[in-house]
């Protein structure tokens, strides 16, 4: 037996589909599309030790489920900025091919219909870089590579975020482990003004050969704040409650 709606609960019915299709309309197709990973990240490594890594901040919800990408011994991509993933996988195994940074980047945006939406860092594992920003990224936005480092952020309070986290890294060097270094860097870039639009999530990924959980791979630190008020600081927090529970397996001291 079927179950028959009363005429008032079609009417409300019908009005609320009506709502919703109006809705849609008014947000277009932008409402489909994703929202741009506005933040600022660095990729770096130590040829010291082979560790290879990503920090990133935006105000952006779990920023580390899309921008850090890594693999022990071949290098590191950070993808941003309305962020095409697939920059990552791809970006690595260039890297793995045997290409430059440089040359990947080039590789990767050639045939990208948004590359001028783009933003990405792309560093190999033994210390050349090289970063893109497409010309359609919002400002202010552009990047900074160096030997073993490359920092690249959009939607920025200036270029002195950019300028601030590069000097921050450059001045660590020797100083700490890549991760603590990585850290120090997104704080430096926050107290320059960070990303202009507010703070929400930030993230840490550091690899090296055999140094992963169980020393069954490469993800020795792996770690997400998806969503708090001072993400860097809680990611130090997190970071050092994690240096105390899995300790380098070259004990070498933390941070």
């Amino acid at each position: 037996m079927s179950r028959q709606i009363p005429a008032a609960g079609v009417k409300l019915q019908g009005m609320l589909h009506l709502l919703l299709h109006l809705a849609l309309c008014a947000l277009g197709d932008g409402a489909l599309r994703p929202a741009p990973v506005a933040t600022f990240s660095i990729a770096a490594c130590d040829p010291g030790t082979g560790e290879i890594g990503v920090a990133v901040q935006s105000k952006f919800i779990a920023v580390g489920s899309v921008v850090p990408w890594a693999r022990a011994g071949v290098g590191a991509v950070a993808t941003q900025s309305f962020a095409n993933v697939t920059y990552g996988p791809r970006g690595l195994k260039l890297l793995q091919e045997g290409k430059s940074p440089a040359e990947a980047i080039t590789l990767l945006t050639a045939d990208d219909p948004a590359r001028e939406k783009r933003q990405l860092g792309i560093i190999s594992a033994d210390g050349r870089a090289a970063h893109f920003t497409g010309k359609e990224c919002f400002p202010w936005a552009g990047g900074k590579s160096g030997k073993n480092f490359t920092v690249q952020g959009n939607i920025l309070a200036g270029e002195e975020v950019i300028n601030a986290m590069a000097a921050s890294f450059t001045g660590s060097a020797g100083k700490a482990t890549l991760a603590q270094r990585l850290i120090d860097a997104l704080a430096a870039g926050q107290a320059a003004g960070g990303d202009r639009r507010g703070r929400q999530s930030a993230a840490l990924l550091v690899v090296r050969e055999g140094w992963g959980y169980g020393g069954d791979n490469d993800r020795f630190r792996d770690l997400r704040v998806d969503d708090h008020a001072t993400p860097i600081t809680e990611l130090q927090r997190v970071y050092n409650l994690h240096c105390k529970i899995f300790t380098r397996p070259d004990k070498k001291n933390e941070p």
